[in-house]
């Protein structure tokens, strides 16, 4: 049996990272060479100055044709693949939103499935925004159904209810749906699909949203914890899920939000009733 230290190892895998330019993105790149991956990076731009990235691969996943080259261009077998590119509805735009965080990453992961060995894993992005996924499943399944990014935006055009808060929180709530279906799907090859969902992360997505919303909104935010979580915090996250060391971890999302879920939920359940012995 592999010691732990061995499990959580990359050495002989390819890693692909989408965002790897900053962010979270750049530091799961630098935990997977750290962990001797061969990693390829994909970002609208260059990556950082001494970026761990072996290979870099430009990509706008708001573009269907940019999409299908950069898959082209990812050489050989990918062992993991990391879906960590996305933007917040600060940008002002819930179409881009929803092409960029999640059409656009379906698309890119399609086109790589094939490619991905058995026993590999995929690893995805969603948020603490998508807490109410359940909730809304009914709906967003019917995004899910549709084959192709011109179908998607065609969905949203037929549902602007569920983009009309910016389209974050519905692009977030498909991720987890989406990874959930491929992990029915791949687990007879046993390749592995999960996701985490941060809770507020320094990140360049927080002057997005300090942009739009002003930094009142990022304050509401409260963790138990008692702080924001840092890029390297969350990469660590990732990296395990798609480590061997998660090999019997599935179709789960982890919410890496420093507790408010759980807050949330205890506040919404109550202190318990004292009964009372006469």
């Amino acid at each position: 049996m592999d010691a732990l230290d061995e499990l959580v190892r990359y050495d002989g895998r390819h890693a692909v990272v989408t965002g790897c330019a900053s962010g979270i993105g750049a530091a799961v790149a630098r935990h997977l060479a750290r962990l001797g991956a061969r990693v390829t990076g994909l970002d609208r731009r260059a990556q950082e100055s001494g970026s761990a990235t072996t290979d870099f691969v430009p990509v706008d996943l708001a573009d269907p044709g940019s999409v299908d080259a950069a898959a082209a261009a990812v050489g050989g077998e990918v062992d993991a693949l990391f879906n960590v590119a996305g933007v917040s509805s600060g940008i002002g735009d819930p179409l881009l939103v929803m092409r960029i965080n999640f059409l656009g990453m379906r698309q890119f992961t399609e086109a790589l499935t094939a490619r991905m060995p058995d026993g590999s894993a995929i690893t995805n992005v969603s948020s603490l925004a998508a807490s109410g996924y359940r909730d809304h499943a009914r709906t967003t399944a019917g995004l899910l159904d549709t084959p192709s990014v011109q179908d998607g935006l065609q969905w949203c055009a037929d549902h602007p209810d569920a983009l009309a808060d910016g389209g974050y929180r519905q692009s977030k709530e498909a991720i987890i749906l989406y990874g959930m279906r491929k992990a029915v799907e791949l687990g007879p090859r046993g390749i592995r699909v999960n996701c985490s969902a941060p809770g507020v992360t320094e990140t360049p997505i927080l002057d997005q949203l300090r942009s739009r919303y002003g930094q009142q909104y990022l304050d509401s935010f409260t963790a138990p914890l008692g702080r924001v979580s840092t890029a390297e915090e969350q990469a660590a996250v990732l990296v395990f899920l798609g480590s061997r060391a998660a090999g019997y971890i599935t179709g789960q999302v982890v919410w890496a939000d420093g507790g408010i879920s759980a807050e949330r939920f205890v506040s919404a359940v109550g202190e318990p009733e004292v009964t009372q012995r006469s």
